[in-house]
């Protein structure tokens, strides 16, 4: 096993000699046992294995650890909208596994097609199809495959630092270094740019730059001339990095121009993570495929969907995802009641509410701590960037990854991602309560650095 130490590439390593000692201080030696137990059964690997702590039970927004300990997960690997045990959702899986749990692939059924036709329904831009899959990375594939056929192009433009999904196919076109690097030769045709904000460095802002990384994305286009889509993350929930409407709108007229399909990858912002039920609404923009996943399952199925303009029906005679579970009655039970629940709790609205309060909160914060650099919110999705100031890179993510262990000691999980950026993706059921409760423990932590 590789143990060389290196610069946090996020707080939450499995790496990390903070986390070493917290685990020393609050680790039962139940939880310790089995989380020895989990280190040698499984390899190890970045931000997985080895574990941080043992969790026995989930309700609502909360973890609870083998000692009951209670965590607010600001976390939930995105899956966790509706939080867990949703009633919704676990009644919807109860009755299907009473019915019917699998169908093999020659046959259909009535729950897939109803969620199909559920997520057409909801998609304002035209008539439209649907594959499921078991997963994102599965559906990011899909929709590479379906736009290299239709095109009759194998090429795709995608940005450095995305993140879509961990397969071979998927690392291909995402950007992320943690999981590209040292795997070899990767598949032809992925061509990576500059993501958006990628200037600040030199403008102070990407505002101020004139959006030249699109100049460069009209540059590969025009000099590739073979692309067949463009993937990319509509707000890139890793760092929440929310371009302004004038930025997709030149991409939207790029794509028009070269004949090039435009993705958006939503599997971590759809389904009212920003507010929206699509995360690219916010934007007016239309795309051409958009990708769902993780809490498509209501945080409990695997589940994935591609969903795209319908006169991309060109793909009858091969075989795009057919997976054993791919039209699966529980994903598709799991999706329908989160639907449901998004509709009749009215979470939209409630995630619109609260989005103003965490992110009038968060500002507060910024100009009462010079520790923060920068907060971007949208939705209950919002990121709370760590300024460097005269530390270089990896002091300030040491300050970070101290704040998230001092969150954890008082019952707060979250996510740090490039070093410095806490990252707060709380469930959208949580009420005002729980959220001021959970951004003053965040506060206390970072008064203390």
């Amino acid at each position: 096993m590789n143990t060389k130490k290196r610069c946090q590439t996020e707080g939450d390593t499995n790496l990390s000699e903070l986390r070493l000692t917290w685990q020393k201080k609050f680790l039962s030696p139940k939880a310790s046992d089995l989380v020895e137990r989990d280190r040698r059964a499984f390899f190890s690997q970045s931000l997985s294995t080895p574990c941080l702590n043992a969790v026995q039970s989930a309700a609502g927004i909360y973890l609870y650890d083998l000692e009951g300990k209670s965590y607010m997960d600001f976390h939930g690997n995105s899956a966790h909208q509706l939080g867990y045990g949703n009633p919704y959702v676990m009644k919807a899986l109860h009755a299907q596994l009473e019915g019917l749990s699998f169908v093999p692939r020659r046959y259909t059924s009535e729950t897939p097609v109803r969620l199909a036709e559920q997520l057409i329904e909801l998609w304002s831009a035209g008539p439209a199809k649907v594959l499921f899959a078991p997963g994102g990375s599965e559906a990011v594939e899909m929709a590479v495959k379906l736009a290299r056929r239709y095109t009759g192009r194998y090429k795709t433009v995608s940005m450095w630092d995305s993140f879509h999904g961990a397969t071979l196919g998927a690392i291909s076109v995402g950007g992320e270094r943690d999981f590209r690097c040292g795997i070899g030769p990767l598949l032809p045709g992925d061509i990576h740019i500059p993501p958006y904000n990628s200037f600040r460095c030199v403008f102070g802002h990407c505002d101020g730059c004139g959006l030249k990384c699109l100049d460069y994305l009209e540059y590969v286009l025009k000099m590739e001339g073979d692309v067949a889509a463009l993937i990319m993350e509509p707000v890139r929930a890793t760092d929440v990095q929310i371009p302004p409407v004038e930025y997709f709108e030149r991409i939207r007229s790029l794509c028009d121009h070269y004949g090039i399909l435009l993705i958006f990858d939503e599997i971590p912002t759809a389904l009212g993570r920003t507010g929206t039920f699509f995360a690219h609404e916010h934007f007016g923009i239309r795309p051409d495929m958009v990708i769902l996943g993780k809490g498509l399952g209501g945080g409990a199925v695997p589940f994935a969907a591609l969903l795209a303009d319908g006169r991309f029906d060109c793909a009858g005679d091969i075989s795009l995802g057919h997976f054993t579970h791919e039209k699966s009655p529980l994903g598709a039970a799991a999706g329908l009641a989160v639907i449901d629940c998004i509709r009749k709790e009215h979470l939209l609205e409630h995630t619109a509410v609260l989005s103003g309060l965490m992110e009038r909160r968060l500002k507060d914060m910024q100009e009462r701590y010079p520790i923060i650099g920068d907060v971007r919110c949208i939705g209950l999705l919002g990121c709370l960037e760590l300024a460097s100031g005269r530390e270089n890179g990896e002091q300030t993510a040491r300050k970070a990854e101290r704040v998230l262990y001092q969150c954890l000691e008082n019952g707060l999980s979250f996510k740090i991602s490039k070093g410095s950026c806490i990252i707060l993706s709380p469930p959208l059921i949580i009420t005002e309560e729980q959220l001021f409760r959970a951004l003053d423990i965040l506060e206390q932590a970072i008064a203390s650095k």
